[in-house]
């Protein structure tokens, strides 16, 4: 009957002999610490680590209450320029009455009334707009003041171009007194997943309003009443230089209405997020890089879980390095995968660009001596005869 024999080495001792003296040495190694272990000089405890190195919390996009950015308020009954009006005036003599007229106020503030001419109405309410045609008129055409009404037909619109992280990019025509974010927002199809909470609005430069004019929402006594410039006051006719208005869709909420108001002409720029990939390396089954995931946060154990986890289980010991704007060298972070499965703080949260190493100690590497060497037995018996 056939038996399985194992044939003595070349050395003449048995592979657990072999074994057991080749392990000796390295068992001793991780009695003192002396093999496989990498040292940091200069490394943090992850449940010690200073706040100001920790990475920032993922903001879910599609979580953020947009309604906010809808927070400001335009008087709908204030003339614009760009606006059309119906003006009817009615006095005593029907020569001197006109009948509903639309009158379209020019830039520059200024409406041609029937029977009157030029008034400067923008800036005015529409009661306002009513008793500044009745006074233009006395010293003109009428005796008396006449009896005017004044009513808005069609506000005048705002193009706004929205792009970047958003469904539907494109122009859009947005009402005067509807011009906020939101809109612009909701008319490009809102957000796409890959959507940052970082929006621009580019305020193209604008030509001054020359002189004589006024800034918007100041009034000068006399004359017509009211005299208006559509944009801030600037020399002669000298361009204004553009503005950017950055808006935090996370804190917008708490930045009150400033940014959140689209004027005619404005790109609304939403970024896209495209954070570096993290690395996870070392005594992992599948080392690489991986994405972030767009709205949640990414902790060690579940960049361990992406790379197919440990390939031995006694591996423990982890390394993040990670880069902080500002400073030369990298930030390291020392944590235990034990710790980190029962202590939320050694599950690092980690960063756009973190480098994790799964590190080699003095017991992972005896047990991959162990296994070489009871591969190297296995290798060295004789089949069966």
């Amino acid at each position: 009957m056939n038996r399985l024999k194992v044939m003595p080495s070349r050395l003449g001792r048995s592979p657990r002999m072999l074994l057991r003296a080749a392990a000796l040495p390295l068992l001793l190694a991780a009695v003192f610490g002396g093999a496989g272990c990498a040292q940091y000089q200069h490394a943090y405890r992850a449940t010690e680590l200073p706040q100001e190195f920790w990475a920032p919390e993922t903001e879910n996009i599609q979580e953020i209450d947009l309604s906010r950015l809808g927070n400001f308020s335009i008087n709908s009954q204030q003339i614009h320029p760009g606006d059309l009006l119906e003006v009817t005036i009615i006095t005593d003599l029907t020569k001197y009455s006109a009948p509903a007229t639309q009158v379209r106020v020019a830039e520059n503030g200024i409406a041609k009334v029937p029977l009157l001419g030029d008034v400067a109405l923008a800036g005015l309410e529409l009661d306002e707009a009513e008793q500044a045609i009745a006074a233009a008129g006395v010293p003109r055409v009428f005796q008396r003041p006449p009896h005017v009404t004044v009513s808005m037909l069609r506000q005048r619109t705002n193009m706004v171009w929205v792009i970047g992280a958003v469904k539907d990019a494109g122009g859009y025509e947005l009402p005067r007194n509807a011009s906020s974010l939101l809109a612009a927002l909701v008319e490009a199809g809102g957000l796409s997943e890959d959507a940052d909470q970082h929006v621009e609005i580019r305020r193209p430069g604008q030509r001054g309003p020359g002189p004589g004019m006024m800034p918007p929402g100041q009034r000068l006594a006399g004359g017509n009443g009211v005299q208006w410039a559509s944009y801030q006051t600037a020399q002669g006719n000298a361009a204004t230089a553009p503005r950017i208005i950055d808006v935090n869709l996370a804190e917008a909420g708490t930045q009150g209405n400033a940014g959140h108001h689209l004027e005619d002409g404005d790109i609304v720029v939403v970024s896209k997020r495209s954070p570096k990939p993290i690395s996870v390396v070392g005594l992992v089954r599948e080392p690489g890089e991986f994405e972030l995931p767009p709205s949640k946060d990414m902790c060690l154990l579940d960049a361990l879980a992406k790379a197919g986890d440990r390939t031995m289980q006694i591996a423990d010991k982890v390394v993040i390095r990670r880069q902080i704007p500002g400073r030369d060298e990298p930030v390291v972070i020392e944590t235990s995968i034990r710790e980190a499965m029962s202590n939320q703080a050694a599950n690092v949260r980690l960063a756009p660009g973190d480098v994790v190493k799964v590190e080699e100690t003095p017991a992972t590497v005896v047990l991959d001596a162990l296994k070489s060497f009871i591969r190297f037995g296995l290798s060295s018996t004789v089949p069966l005869f």
